[in-house]
């Protein structure tokens, strides 16, 4: 039986296949949301955000929010997406930026960006590459796709694609020259 937080199925899909194999597949017979949540002494859920988007170069683990909260607090940055782009038997951090109207990501705002994060985080969170965008790709509920982005930097098929309010958005994400080095 679903759980009050939990979905019963994806709209305008019929037959529940997306729906199974998205939440059931992981963990055959367990429903799995991909989050990491902690239950409290008195039956409350913190949710901390997606397990399957953490971040990992050198084996330490990096909640992409960290590095969203002081990217955006730059004046240039509108938004970002982070991901990690698998890299020489590694992870390396790849960052995604959309800047103001008028701005460009020049090697004097991309030392910006670095410093920022080094000095608000760690080494270990600065990302290897900084790419400008003009477009964040979004589900049609307003989150932002990492996972997505990440499957496209890789070469891999999108799942959901249907669920993303601009689709199209991914494009510019593909093959990207930046990423080839």
């Amino acid at each position: 039986m679903p759980l009050p937080s939990m979905p019963v199925g994806f709209w305008n899909e019929y037959d529940g296949r997306k729906y199974k194999a998205e939440y059931y597949e992981k963990y055959p017979g367990v429903w799995w949301h991909g989050d990491y949540v902690a239950l409290t002494e008195h039956g409350g859920v913190i949710i901390y955000g997606r397990s399957d988007a953490v971040l990992n170069p050198g084996g330490v683990r990096i909640g992409t929010a960290e590095i969203y909260r002081q990217v955006e607090q730059l004046e240039d940055v509108v938004e970002s997406l982070v991901i990690g782009q698998q890299w020489d038997a590694d992870e390396r951090i790849v960052l995604f930026v959309r800047l103001r109207e008028g701005s460009t990501l020049t090697p004097e705002l991309q030392d910006r960006i670095r410093r920022r994060i080094r000095e608000h985080t760690s080494p270990r969170h600065v990302p290897a590459r900084i790419v400008q965008v003009t477009e964040i790709p979004r589900t049609k509920s307003c989150k932002i796709v990492e996972l997505a982005v990440r499957d496209v930097v890789h070469g891999r098929e999108i799942r959901n694609r249907e669920a993303l309010a601009n689709p199209e958005a991914l494009d510019q994400f593909r093959n990207r020259m930046e990423l080839q080095s």
